[in-house]
């Protein structure tokens, strides 16, 4: 029997443990998603204790404490961090087969040399140990960005955001890790809220702009475009709950926005007109700058509206979406594509179902001027574990060049999530790792390992153009 989660952890054959141990094990992270904070990490934030670093905004525990009959006071309530620590602790056990078990126990070795399997009866002496860590000198944010060996992160920034605290960053030459923003226009998008026409007023300040049209609103948005790319971005991201696509004329989708701004409410078919002609509209930027566009779709969120106004947004009550996307897509793709504005364009999914059709529709529009332009992304938020990698890989592989592939992110608001790339490396050279022993692929360690070197670090840089 093996030793629980240890240096051989999901690597089931010698093949795999040499890829794991020789080409995978010390190369940079690029987390190029992420929704880390970059005041905390201009500021080099401290801790106040583990409840704060280990439950704080992790939306994944909560849901599992949730699930373990936990009162919401021990979860997002006003309970003492140690309370709260030892109730999630009491769950730990529960959770076999469930990767916040993996996680969680990968956060305790790699960051404060914590081997013992976590449980209601050693919770309180773990609880010291971690906290007399946490009460070090050296552990703070940035020095857990050095220790995780992260070579570069994207956050998440609205395209409003001054980026005052990348701009520092940038400037700070004592923090070697590249800290860069990745534009989010998903308020600019989402023209059926309640608030689109306050949000719209907010953009129009930051690019020093009037925006009373379609046009103004797109001239706001490439001057925000060009002022991130100045403070390094080089990719944006779209959270869509399902794809949309419809028709629409610059008229079309000037008058619907003029509607939006007088307060009028928008039909379902406008609200999808208009972000069609505004995914258009961005792409072709996103093209013109050789940024990435990453498309993250499937979430249905806020489910539980009892929750919603209890607790607000972000705080675990989002599942799985299904929709029908391929025709849509499809349409937007080809709409972008036929002008020769397509950008680099990662998709990711929250259901397994669609991981067929992203891969398969990324091949209908790659092009030489980069390689493997268009992908499937890696196993997304509710398909973050072993079985979701593997699947995902196995589809990346089986319809385009698994050794292209830009690899892992964290999507994560931690910054002890960094064990989430390990865990994804064990997984990925286990697969190979496999396919060698099989005969599946030559036993040429070291090809294999620039492969796996070339998946964990090396593709993202080159693709990113970081």
């Amino acid at each position: 029997m093996s030793n629980f989660m240890r240096e051989d952890f999901l690597l089931e054959n010698n093949t795999a443990r040499v890829l794991f141990h020789k080409y995978a094990k010390d190369v940079a992270i690029f987390d190029y998603h992420c929704h880390l904070n970059p005041k905390e990490i201009y500021e080099d934030k401290r801790f106040e204790d583990l409840s704060e670093l280990w439950l704080g905004g992790d939306h994944y525990k909560w849901r599992l404490m949730r699930a373990n009959g936990i009162p919401e006071a021990l979860i997002t309530g006003a309970a003492d961090g140690y309370e709260k620590f030892l109730a999630f602790a009491s769950c730990m056990p529960y959770a076999i087969g469930n990767p916040l078990y993996h996680w969680s126990h990968l956060e305790l070795q790699r960051y404060f040399n914590i081997y013992e399997p976590i449980n209601s009866k050693n919770a309180p002496a773990i609880w010291e140990r971690a906290n007399a860590r946490i009460k070090e000198s050296s552990f703070s944010v940035r020095q857990l960005i050095k220790e995780s060996h992260v070579y570069a992160l994207c956050t998440t920034d609205d395209p409003a955001d001054d980026l005052k605290y990348h701009i520092l960053l940038k400037a700070d030459k004592t923090f070697q890790t590249k800290v860069l923003p990745a534009m989010r226009p998903d308020k600019a998008l989402n023209i059926a809220a309640a608030d689109f026409s306050r949000y719209i007023a907010i953009l129009a300040k930051s690019a020093d702009t009037k925006i009373e049209d379609f046009d103004g609103l797109c001239q706001a948005l490439r001057q925000r475009i060009e002022f991130f790319n100045g403070v390094g971005c080089r990719a944006s991201d779209h959270d869509f709950t399902y794809l949309p696509y419809e028709d629409v004329t610059h008229e079309e989708a000037d008058g619907i926005f003029k509607k939006a701004l007088r307060g009028e409410a928008i039909a379902a078919k406008e609200a999808d007109q208009y972000k069609t002609a505004l995914m258009v509209f961005l792409g072709s930027e996103y093209k013109r700058k050789n940024w990435v566009m990453e498309l993250h779709i499937g979430a249905l969120r806020n489910n539980s509206s009892r929750s919603l106004a209890k607790l607000g947004i972000n705080t675990g009550f989002d599942s799985i979406h299904d929709s029908d996307m391929a025709v849509k897509l499809s349409r937007l793709l080809d709409h972008m594509d036929r002008d020769n504005n397509l950008p680099k364009t990662v998709f990711f999914s929250m259901n397994p179902k669609d991981n067929w059709i992203l891969a398969t529709m990324a091949g209908n529009f790659q092009s030489e001027e980069t390689i493997s332009k268009l992908q499937l992304g890696t196993a997304w938020w509710m398909q973050d574990h072993r079985d979701g990698m593997e699947e995902q890989m196995r589809v990346f592989a089986n319809t385009g060049l698994l050794g292209r592939f830009i690899g892992m992110l964290t999507d994560s608001r931690s910054f002890i999530s960094y064990t989430r790339h390990e865990y994804f490396r064990r997984i990925l050279c286990n697969l190979v790792g496999k396919w060698i022993e099989n005969g599946e692929y030559p036993e040429d360690l070291e090809a294999a390992g620039g492969i796996i070197q070339d998946i964990c670090l090396n593709n993202a840089k080159g693709y990113f153009n970081i």
